[in-house]
């Protein structure tokens, strides 16, 4: 049996126990409701923070533009910026964009991997046709139309997940240090979206606003992108023709010539000429760097033909050269050519010496031949 003072202890703790749970309940309580209250006046301050840019004069200054000079609607671009949405995440990414944080032995591992490669294989088989297409077109090599899409997005398969639309407006808008060229892109985008038909609020892409398979800008999609598959649209999204022609195209415009070569192999005796930085574009021309003591490395190409015995060793060989000088950019003093032992009545084989290795065959006496 209890004792008195153990039923009085009972009866004790239970009140306290019930009454501390009263107090532990209704501080609970307090606090939930005073987070609540918190967290809805965090989220209401947030929200009134998020600019309303349809608001703002140098919006509605844009929206005149667009609405005096291209023809727009007033209302549909005040509804389109008054949703568009701030993306603080597209400032942190343009803040620190890899192409200026890694140098490109950095860089080049990401990109050129056994994988992609692979992959670039089969692109180039299953669209051969058209890649040969675009190839005689536009003088782009087959190569080089794949390399870049497959460098680009994979082949399609990362497009970019960004709003192109909040994207180019965040940037135009409150990226004071590039300002001038996002809202110009953001005006191309949008002149873009009313020429394709396209609805601007499902276009996705790169935080800057790179668009479809080859990750066109808006005014580079506007000007270089082709419709290759004849359906009277350019669709760098679903149509691998337009995609492929489009690639070519920009190249063809930005002044590629075939059969050029891409890289010069030189020997650099004052070092001092090379600067540190890694310049996204070229700040030197060949003769300028001739000028400084760069040389140009010869490489070894040897031609094997069936010999014209009309002709003479000398004769044929400047043929070649003339042939040489016409498929690359090489001049008289960057070529030497001598017959090495082997050649025969039947077949000649020439050494030659140059700067600028040629690519792909020849035409000589009627038959080609390869640059070996």
């Amino acid at each position: 049996m209890k004792s008195c003072m153990d039923s009085y202890m009972d009866s004790y703790m239970g009140s306290y126990i019930k009454t501390r749970a009263k107090s532990i309940s209704r501080r609970a309580v307090e606090a939930i409701l005073t987070g609540v209250v918190f967290f809805v006046s965090v989220n209401v301050h947030a929200a009134s923070a998020q600019v309303n840019y349809a608001q703002r004069a140098d919006v509605k200054s844009f929206i005149n533009e667009m609405v005096e000079q291209h023809g727009f609607d007033r209302a549909y671009l005040d509804s389109k910026f008054a949703s568009a949405k701030r993306l603080d995440n597209v400032l942190e990414s343009i803040a620190k964009p890899a192409e200026k944080e890694l140098t490109w032995k950095q860089y080049r591992p990401i990109f050129v991997t056994d994988k992609r490669t692979n992959k670039g294989r089969k692109f180039i088989i299953e669209h051969r046709a058209t890649l040969q297409r675009a190839e005689k077109k536009y003088g782009v090599p087959v190569e080089i139309i794949a390399a870049i899409i497959g460098v680009e997005t994979y082949y399609g398969k990362h497009t970019g997940k960004y709003t192109v639309f909040d994207s180019l407006t965040t940037l135009g808008f409150d990226y004071p240090k590039r300002s001038k060229f996002f809202r110009s892109e953001l005006k191309q985008f949008l002149l873009l979206s009313k020429e394709e038909n396209i609805d601007i609020n499902t276009m996705t892409g790169s935080y800057v606003g790179a668009m479809g398979m080859p990750q066109f800008i808006s005014s580079s999609y506007r000007h270089y992108a082709v419709d290759f598959d004849g359906d009277g649209k350019r669709d760098l999204f679903n149509s691998t023709e337009d995609v492929i022609g489009s690639v070519a195209n920009y190249f063809s415009e930005h002044g590629w010539k075939p059969g050029a070569s891409v890289t010069h192999r030189v020997s650099v005796a004052n070092k001092s000429v090379v600067k540190k930085e890694n310049k996204l574009k070229p700040y030197a021309t060949i003769a300028q760097f001739e000028k400084q003591g760069v040389k140009a490395v010869a490489e070894d190409i040897q031609v094997k033909f069936s010999s014209n015995r009309e002709k003479s060793d000398t004769d044929i060989a400047k043929a070649v050269v003339d042939v040489l000088k016409w498929n690359t950019s090489v001049h008289d003093e960057d070529i030497k050519v001598k017959t090495l032992k082997g050649s025969t009545d039947d077949q000649m084989i020439l050494k030659i010496d140059v700067i600028e290795k040629p690519t792909g065959t020849f035409s000589f006496s009627g038959e080609s031949y390869p640059w070996a």
